[in-house]
Formats: C-alpha cells, sequence, structure tokens
C-alpha cells in the first residue's frame, strides 16, 4: 500500500492516507508490516454491538513464527481520506491518540509458493473481547441511558475509554441484569427504551469507527425527534466522464458517484412480514400483579404516522409514504367498519402472550417500567418497527473511501427512474430518496492502491406515496366442491 507523495493532498476519490500498520506482538515487539498487508478490512453495523475486521497477510518473512503469533496480538494505524480533519473524520486506532485492534485469530494460513506464507488475522476492537470475559450481574434504577453507560464505563465490565453518543430515554424502570455479558445486557435495555423526544420505540447499540452509539432509528432520520436530518453525503449513478465540461470539481464528483448498486431486497416480501407482525400483530398482556389482561392490536397504517421514517420532509404527506399501500387486498373486508382489507387489518397474523407488570416483587410499593395498559401497543409497535427495516427496502452500494462516513449516517441516492422516456433525469418515485448506512465495509487493497466502502442502506418508507384508491376487488363468483375420494372409488 503505496504512501501518498504530499500528506493531506488528495489526488483522486479513493486516495488515502495511511502510514503504517503496526502489529504489536505478546512480547513487546513493534513491527510494520504495511508492506505485507496485501488487504485490510474493516467492518461496522448497526446490527452489531462492535467493530471487527481483517487483515489479508503476504509473508515472505516468516513472521507468523518469528513473532510466534498466537492471535493475542495488538493491530494499530490511523485510516483517513486526505484532508479529512477532527476526530470524528479518521479511522484512529493509533497506539498513541486512538485505540487499537485485538487480534484473537489467524485463519486460511496457506503457501503460495516455496518462503511464502499467505494468512489472515482478524480483529476487533478491546470492547469485542472485553465482552467475552465479563458478566454482569446487577440491579439499575432509573432512567434506561444510564444503565447504559454505567455498564458501558464499569471497570468490571466494557471499562471503554471510547466515545458513546447516546440519546436520551423518557422512560424509567428497574432491570435486574442476570450474569449477561455486556452486549446481551445492553441490549436487553435497548429493546425496553423509549427516546424522550420522539415516539419511536427500541434503540440500537452498536460501534462505528468513531466510537459507540445508544440510539433509536427515529434518531438516525431526525433531530430532536421532529426535525428533518441532513445528509452526510449525496449518491449518484453517473457516468464517471473525465471530460465532462459541466463538472467542476472532478474528485466531488467522483465521491458521489456510485460505482455499482444492487438493490438487495425492494420489494417487501409480504408473506414473511405478514408473519413476523410488520402489519398487524396482535399482543396480549397479562398483567401478574392483579391478574387482568389487555389486548392491544397493531395496525401499520394507522400507526405510521405516529413516528419518524426515513424519508421524513416535515410535510403533511409524509404520513403517507407507506412502504406497502393501503389498498385492499382480500375480497372479503377484514375491518367490517370501514369495510377494507388492507395488510393492516388482518391482526391475528401474528399472535403474542406477554407477562407484565408495573409493581416490583408483586408489591404495591411504587411504579417500575410502563403502564401496562400501553405495554401490549408498544409491543406490537417495537416489533414492527424493527421488521420495517431489516425486511424492507434494502439497497448496496460501491462507493469510493469516505473515512467520515459511518453507519447511521443518513445519504440522499439520486436514483434515476429507468424509463427510456425519461430524459429530464427524474428520480425513480420509490426507490430514490434517503437511506440510513446499515453496514459498511472498508476496504484498503495494495492491489488497486484504492480505498473503496461497501455500504450497505435501509428505507422504511417511499418517496413518493403509492397512489390511494379505494378499489375494491370483486368476489369471487365460483362455488366450493366437496369431493368424497370413496363415492369416485366404488365405480372403478
Amino acid at each position: 500500500m503505496a504512501v501518498n507523495k504530499v500528506p493531506d493532498s488528495i489526488e483522486f476519490a479513493g486516495d488515502f492516507d495511511l502510514s503504517n500498520i503496526f502489529l504489536h506482538s505478546h512480547k513487546g515487539d513493534v513491527i510494520d508490516i504495511k508492506n505485507l498487508v496485501q488487504e485490510l478490512n474493516i467492518y461496522e453495523s448497526i446490527y452489531k454491538n462492535a467493530l471487527t475486521g481483517s487483515l489479508v497477510i503476504v509473508d515472505a518473512q516468516n513472521l507468523i513464527a518469528k513473532l510466534e503469533m498466537q492471535g493475542t496480538e495488538r493491530i494499530s494505524f490511523t485510516l483517513a481520506t486526505p484532508g479529512a480533519r477532527g476526530e470524528r473524520s479518521i479511522i484512529n486506532a493509533s497506539e498513541s491518540t486512538g485505540h487499537p485492534f485485538h487480534a484473537y485469530k489467524i485463519t486460511d494460513r496457506k503457501q503460495l509458493k516455496p518462503g511464502t506464507l499467505m494468512y489472515t488475522i482478524h480483529f476487533g476492537s478491546r470492547e469485542f473481547m472485553r465482552n467475552l470475559r465479563t458478566k454482569v450481574s446487577q440491579a439499575y434504577d432509573g432512567r434506561l441511558d444510564r444503565a447504559v453507560y454505567q455498564i458501558f464505563l464499569d471497570e468490571n465490565y466494557l471499562d471503554s475509554k471510547k466515545i458513546l453518543t447516546f440519546e436520551p430515554c423518557g422512560n424509567s424502570d428497574k432491570i435486574v441484569i442476570p450474569n449477561l455479558r455486556p452486549f446481551d445486557a445492553i441490549n436487553m435495555i435497548a429493546s425496553k427504551s423509549l427516546p424522550e423526544k420522539s415516539n419511536g420505540v427500541g434503540y440500537y447499540f452498536y460501534e462505528t469507527t468513531k466510537g459507540f452509539h445508544f440510539r433509536s432509528w427515529d434518531n438516525m432520520i431526525s433531530t430532536n425527534g421532529k426535525h428533518r436530518r441532513p445528509t452526510v453525503q449525496e449518491f449518484y449513478y453517473m457516468p464517471m466522464n473525465i471530460d465532462d465540461p459541466n463538472i467542476d470539481d472532478k474528485i466531488e464528483h467522483d465521491f458521489k458517484s456510485v460505482e455499482s448498486y444492487r438493490f438487495i431486497n425492494t420489494f417487501h416480501d409480504v408473506a414473511a412480514n405478514t408473519l413476523l407482525g410488520t402489519y398487524g400483530h396482535r399482543v396480549i398482556s397479562h398483567n401478574l400483579y392483579d391478574k387482568s389482561y389487555d389486548i392491544a392490536d397493531y395496525h401499520y397504517h394507522d400507526d405510521f404516522g405516529t413516528s419518524k421514517h426515513s424519508e421524513h420532509t416535515d410535510s403533511r404527506f409524509d404520513a403517507e409514504k407507506f412502504a406497502i399501500s393501503d389498498s385492499n387486498v382480500d375480497e372479503r373486508p377484514a375491518d367490517e367498519v370501514r369495510g377494507t382489507s388492507s395488510v393492516s387489518d388482518y391482526a391475528e397474523s401474528r399472535v403474542s402472550l406477554q407477562s407484565t407488570t408495573q409493581f416490583l416483587h408483586n408489591q404495591d410499593r411504587g411504579y417500575y417500567g410502563l403502564d401496562v395498559n400501553q405495554d401490549g401497543a408498544l409491543t406490537g409497535k417495537r416489533v414492527a418497527q424493527r421488521s420495517q427495516v431489516t425486511q424492507g427496502t434494502a439497497l448496496k452500494l460501491i462507493v469510493k473511501g469516505q473515512s467520515y462516513l459511518e453507519v447511521g449516517d443518513l445519504i440522499d441516492f439520486k436514483l434515476r427512474s429507468v424509463d427510456e422516456k425519461n430524459t429530464d433525469g427524474a428520480e425513480d418515485p420509490q426507490y430514490a430518496g434517503k437511506y440510513v448506512i446499515t453496514k459498511i465495509r472498508h476496504q484498503m487493497s495494495n492491489l488497486t492502491d484504492r480505498y473503496t466502502m461497501a455500504l450497505e442502506c435501509a428505507k422504511d418508507s417511499v418517496k413518493q406515496g403509492y397512489s390511494k384508491i379505494d378499489f375494491k376487488i370483486p368476489p369471487n363468483r365460483n362455488y366450493p366442491t366437496l369431493r368424497n375420494s370413496y363415492e369416485d372409488e366404488s365405480y372403478t
């Protein structure tokens, strides 16, 4: 991997500053292995609690034996897009000012030719390893985000020295952690958390190259629970024509250009989402204290406008940007009052039973947690919101490396509508627009000397709402018929 000739000077989109990659052995030896690294990968995801990565090594010095490499080494480096400034614009894994990664295994060892080995070193953040080595057995009382950063900072648990960016919770509870790993404990708390300033339900706890985050989906797409969050970058799928006279800044143009894209999922799997409770969900809550129960039905289209979505624009039409239209799907109305049969009208698509109470240890000595009459409705909403993200529209982009991007960022994908009559560059009415980056693979290759990123992005709404119609599916005029196989057999 070549070093830039002029520090902080960018020569092309995909250029990067990476002076050294140090390997720290368990004996205290420090060796720069940058010239041996064929490929460097760093992985981050809102669905993963910690950073991981890998180094593909081509070794003609037999370092694996000389350093007695065994999976307890550390990896340190600093990676940045040239010209990037500030701690949130670079990937700082240096020994002096950053947070080195911890190697934990070596795989794929093979001999390429006499005297040359190839192998892969896998590494993770320090918190990745701390999570495997410690357990949390403790009760926490009060606002839920405080319990998270207590586990995050506690020297007996994660003992992290990194930045934790958190969204304040609006609910308090008493949580008893029963001998769980720190990440599992935080994930349990995250599932119960409610934002202070929005109607989101459930949090994500994840690590990026800039630190840790504890936040809701609403917080990724809005600020203070109400305003549209600015996009971090715009991307276009367009030719990279060097001679185009309309391009003022070639490097900026190339940073915004998408090398390739594909939709991992464009059309919702209606069958799968029906079973998951994305559209309709009946939650039966049993109150352990007074032995009563409550039934709450979640309705996707009725609930959609109560929380923020990826295409949030502060417009009154935001509440109609459903990922699936509110149209009839069956000839027999499921909702007799409204005479409709939309996908949301079938609450028994998924039925859940949960136990709940606001009284700890079955004694009326103060309230904890949520009102039991709200618990079922919030469970239905929590399940649906997570499914809308994981089972909704998913897009994968290959772009030039930009070290300041991280998962959880909001981007704008300017996708032109695929239509031979589209000469004015109109954008796709459903699949263009705002996406949240959910996964990133940072890749630096010695073969191409380029920094590229594979972005996986998700959205839970459409750029332009579907047409609203009251079309009713005409009833089937056929009559059911029963055949007795024994009678048929009597004539043979």
